[in-house]
């Protein structure tokens, strides 16, 4: 885990997909589900786990999780959904993955590549070639697109008192691509993505500064639970009102946090905005 060295009075972790970038669509629909689909041999099925991937990772609660847990979760979604039992088409989630996913806080390719060094494990194999192929893919595909508006400001607004460290599940090298390419690099202590360990573990450095001094900004409610693991304050950008919440946060709220007057009744109103965003349950009718 990357450990700040604290030489402001506040510190800032922020979100890259989805947040910071307008990249969450283009990554999940052009790169991960297409290699999905292939790699899991869901062509049959294809309408359905298109549906359900983009449920797990765009529009539902699971939003922004890290990859392999999005992974399965998408799989026991389909599990569940009557069209699939119809079609006489098996679903099976690998065990294997479910033990790694539950044991490994770094999730990310070289924590996998290096269990596969003492394991045969076809199932592990099978989503390290997954997950490299989907990199090639982002790698390829994503490119040219802007930070929302109002980030970059933001930033310079931010940067005059906080310590700030991206804190995404991303993997590392796509985050640094993503901000370096905008210029947008210069204005963060570090870049802490999937490998550099999870979201909550990157928001420990929290504990450096004085209450209410530290914030998250995610687009996620995996976000807000890692600020609550580390007592930090959290503001939302709602899926969908990216750009109307970047404006609020760079008139009002960055205000509101250096003044002392963000925790509270201000912090609970965003909150209760943003639970009504995504859904927990999917639009579809499931099977128990």
């Amino acid at each position: 885990m990357f450990e700040i060295e604290r030489k402001k009075e506040f510190f800032v972790g922020i979100d890259s997909d989805g947040c910071t970038f307008d990249t969450m669509e283009l990554k999940h629909k052009e790169c991960f589900i297409p290699n999905t689909i292939k790699y899991y041999g869901l062509q049959a099925i294809s309408k359905y786990a298109r549906e359900a991937a983009e449920f797990v990772n765009l529009y539902s609660k699971s939003r922004g999780i890290n990859r392999f847990p999005a992974l399965t979760e998408t799989l026991q979604w389909l599990q569940k959904r009557p069209e699939v039992k119809s079609r006489g088409f098996e679903i099976t989630i690998p065990s294997s993955l479910e033990t790694w996913i539950n044991e490994e806080s770094k999730l990310g390719n070289p924590a996998l590549q290096k269990l596969l060094e003492t394991s045969d494990d076809p199932d592990l194999q099978l989503a390290l070639a997954w997950s490299l192929k989907v990199n090639e893919t982002v790698a390829e595909m994503v490119s040219n697109v802007p930070p929302f508006p109002l980030v970059r400001e933001s930033l310079e607004k931010l940067y005059t008192q906080a310590d700030m460290l991206v804190c995404s599940a991303t993997p590392n090298e796509a985050l640094k691509a993503e901000w370096s390419e905008h210029g947008i690099d210069k204005y963060v202590v570090e870049i802490c993505g999937q490998e550099s360990g999870s979201k909550k573990e990157t928001l420990a450095n929290a504990s450096k500064y004085e209450a209410h001094k530290s914030l998250m900004i995610g687009d996620a409610p995996g976000d807000f639970k890692a600020a609550v693991a580390n007592h930090c304050l959290f503001y939302p950008i709602n899926p969908g009102e990216e750009d109307a919440s970047w404006e609020r946060f760079h008139e009002e709220s960055i205000d509101r946090f250096f003044e002392g007057t963000f925790a509270g009744e201000y912090q609970q109103m965003l909150l209760d905005e943003f639970d009504k965003y995504l859904p927990d349950l999917p639009p579809w009718p499931i099977d128990a």
